[in-house]
């Protein structure tokens, strides 16, 4: 795993892509940057375990280098769970499909390059949508929300993470302070968390942990409930309870 040392060169006026070379270090990226990161995999595990029936599909909406999926697809043990990954970045996907082949997973785990905001999934028994929903444009989120949940069997499930903003402005500033903190403590250097912080500003478009759980009300899902939380980062199952 490349160590990720990108925004030390990369200057940060320009808006955060997906390319080749944050796909060489993208891993630790994740590891370094996302408080809880490896615990909410594995939290998700423990809902799917309860959640999933035999032959269920699995989605990852996003996946990057399909890191999540392919924790799932080693440690779920229902038979004949299917798993897709989704993603629209080919460098990422490329990292993903090594990877696979790498653990033998070949067959049981699959990547699609699309645009997850125009994909119709195929009924499914659980969707993964980490860290991702904030990169879509506001105004469309609940619509792709309703399109994910009727894909969604009857009680399947969505797992949604997203870092958060707080509505107040005193308790905002301490979650952020927090989690500069927190990449500090990580290895990261004043000029990387300045340069990556401005190039994400450019198209992340994060919202409360209020405003995410109204957003999956309306698109239909009746159960919502947070069941991680590291100051402004957060992770909600959503389930499908229509008959």
């Amino acid at each position: 795993m490349a160590r990720d040392e990108l925004y030390k060169e990369r200057p940060g006026d320009q808006p955060f892509r997906f390319d080749a070379k944050v796909a060489d270090v993208f891993d630790d990226m994740l590891e370094r940057s996302v408080p809880c990161y490896r615990q909410v995999i594995e939290m998700t595990g423990a809902i799917l375990r309860r959640f999933l029936a035999p032959g269920d599909l699995i989605y990852d909406l996003g996946c990057s280098t399909g890191t999540t999926l392919l924790e799932l697809a080693r440690s779920l043990e229902q038979p004949g769970l299917r798993f897709i990954g989704v993603d629209n970045s080919p460098a990422m996907l490329e990292k993903g499909a090594h990877k696979v082949e790498m653990f033998g997973l070949t067959g049981l785990v699959e990547f699609l390059s699309a645009d997850i905001t125009t994909l119709e999934p195929e009924k499914s028994g659980a969707i993964i949508l980490n860290y991702t929903l904030q990169f879509i444009e506001p105004g469309r989120r609940v619509e792709f929300l309703r399109r994910l949940r009727n894909g969604l069997r009857p009680g399947g499930v969505l797992i949604l993470s997203e870092k958060t903003v707080s509505p107040d402005p005193t308790l905002d500033r301490a979650w952020l302070d927090f989690y500069l903190d927190f990449k500090r403590r990580n290895g990261y250097s004043e000029t990387e968390i300045a340069r990556k912080r401005q190039a994400l500003e450019k198209v992340l478009r994060p919202c409360s942990q209020e405003d995410n759980q109204e957003m999956l009300r309306g698109a239909g899902f009746t159960t919502v409930e947070t069941f991680s939380r590291w100051f402004n980062f957060v992770s909600i199952l959503a389930v499908n309870g229509q008959p």
